[in-house]
């Protein structure tokens, strides 16, 4: 018998503004009672949804029950910068063009499948372009620095045959309105999405095959007899087979503790205002990782602007209501110094989102007890590493052997960390350092 009591849930800190401007099509339900089911998944965001969807094809006659902590879109898959990368972005590096060929190339593969497995959810479900936008994303540059990294990566990706485009200062004026930026380099593979719309779609499109249950959170999981019970407040279900797309919150399952660092990023999204020079939306990221990602989006009520920048390794599961109003106003000084003209425009949302990394840069992935498979710790790219490994957990509890699961089950477990305080001290003292080197492109 095996028994695992969850003590930590998880904990949201500030509004999200995707979550906020996010319209939902489908009733929330909670569990109320004692369920059986072929497949029990615990977590409703990317990896958790994705799973559900590929079981769903795999084995459409099992009954699939999805449990959810909090609200669909209000935890970490909604506090996200909605970027679907497909070429090499490691945010534990000092640039993103790090990799051997073979491994780059690897890793390219394996997030196109995880793309391609997002677009045909966006198709079968109706997704629109403001929520599934296949735009490709512009990595900019501010800095002399910023240029050099970019030249870089622009070198590696050419080595491996990969598309891109250099831009100068006036198309990247052109694109986005704004002189701040010195030059950028286009690459035409990624997918911009609006992530809370894209969450609360694809468990709107799953609802005719699996049932979700939100406000539910997993206080209990124990196994007995082969089969494995999740207990929350009202009910619990109780299933033979059970995946976990928790992300960091795997540890308080009693797995991979001490091997995942848990990083807050942060964010903050303007009121709408009436469009001025350039595109419609655009998709910037840094040319240095630990720069300002920024991003224009049209809604009904006008255009807006969502910048993310800065990082802090913490052990909790929530920040404070100082530090975000800290972080908002160092990103309004960002985006003044972008966007002077748009000084006057208050941001209406400001949050932080929980993401997880290992040391060496690998998922918490696998059967890691009989029955209970693990799709965790996306590495700073949950949008695609979590819908990844979603779909390879599913694979792998179901037995469906392919050699994209062969392949990414060719990894080593996440490397043990130091112990606390070291680590909190050497992690942050890090991020700190390159945030400082980052300059102008944070």
């Amino acid at each position: 018998m095996s028994q695992h009591v969850v003590k930590r849930l998880p904990a949201v800190s500030g509004t999200s503004g995707w979550e906020a401007i996010s319209n939902r099509s489908f009733p929330a339900q909670s569990l109320d009672g004692d369920i059986s089911a072929d497949w029990l998944i615990i977590g409703a965001g990317f990896a958790g949804l994705s799973a559900a969807r590929r079981l769903s094809q795999l084995r459409p006659s099992d009954k699939i029950v999805v449990l959810e902590a909090g609200e669909v879109a209000k935890g970490t898959s909604g506090r996200n910068s909605g970027y679907m990368i497909d070429v090499p972005h490691n945010l534990s590096s000092g640039e993103y063009s790090v990799a051997s060929e073979t491994a780059t190339t690897l890793e390219i593969a394996q997030n196109r499948f995880a793309i391609a497995f997002a677009a045909a959810a966006a198709g079968e479900y109706g997704m629109s372009k403001r929520t599934f936008d296949p735009s490709g994303k512009i990595n900019a540059a501010a800095t002399a620095r910023g240029m050099k990294l970019n030249a870089n990566y622009g070198q590696s990706l050419k080595t491996i045959g990969e598309k891109h485009r250099f831009l100068d200062a006036r198309e990247m004026q052109d694109i986005t309105g704004s002189s701040y930026y010195l030059g950028g380099l286009y690459t035409p593979g990624a997918v911009m999405i609006q992530p809370a719309d894209y969450i609360r779609n694809l468990a709107a499109g799953l609802s005719q095959k699996v049932r979700l249950f939100e406000d539910t959170p997993v206080l209990k999981l124990g196994r007995e007899d082969g089969k494995w019970t999740a207990s929350s407040r009202c009910g619990s279900v109780t299933a033979p087979k059970v995946i976990v797309g928790v992300n960091g919150h795997i540890e308080d399952f009693g797995h991979f503790r001490g091997r995942l660092m848990h990083i807050f990023t942060y964010a903050s999204m303007t009121a709408p205002f009436e469009k001025a020079a350039g595109r419609e939306t655009w998709a910037l990221l840094p040319a240095d990782p630990m720069g300002a990602t920024v991003r224009q989006i049209a809604t009904d009520q006008g255009s807006r602007i969502v910048i993310r920048t800065r990082f802090t390794y913490d052990t909790t599961v929530q920040v404070s209501d100082k530090r975000l109003a800290k972080i908002a106003l160092e990103q309004r000084h960002s985006l003044d110094a972008r966007f002077p003209h748009l000084a006057d425009v208050p941001f209406e949302f400001s949050w932080a989102g929980r993401l997880c990394l290992s040391r060496n840069h690998v998922p918490a992935f696998g059967e890691v007890e009989e029955g209970l498979y693990s799709a965790c710790c996306e590495n700073g790219l949950g949008t695609v590493k979590s819908t990844l490994a979603g779909v390879m957990a599913a694979d792998l509890a179901t037995g469906t052997h392919s050699e994209q699961l062969e392949k990414f089950m060719d990894q080593p477990k996440p490397a043990r960390l130091p112990p606390e305080p070291f680590a909190w001290l050497g992690v942050n003292a890090v991020i700190r350092l390159q945030e400082l080197r980052a300059g102008r492109e944070g």
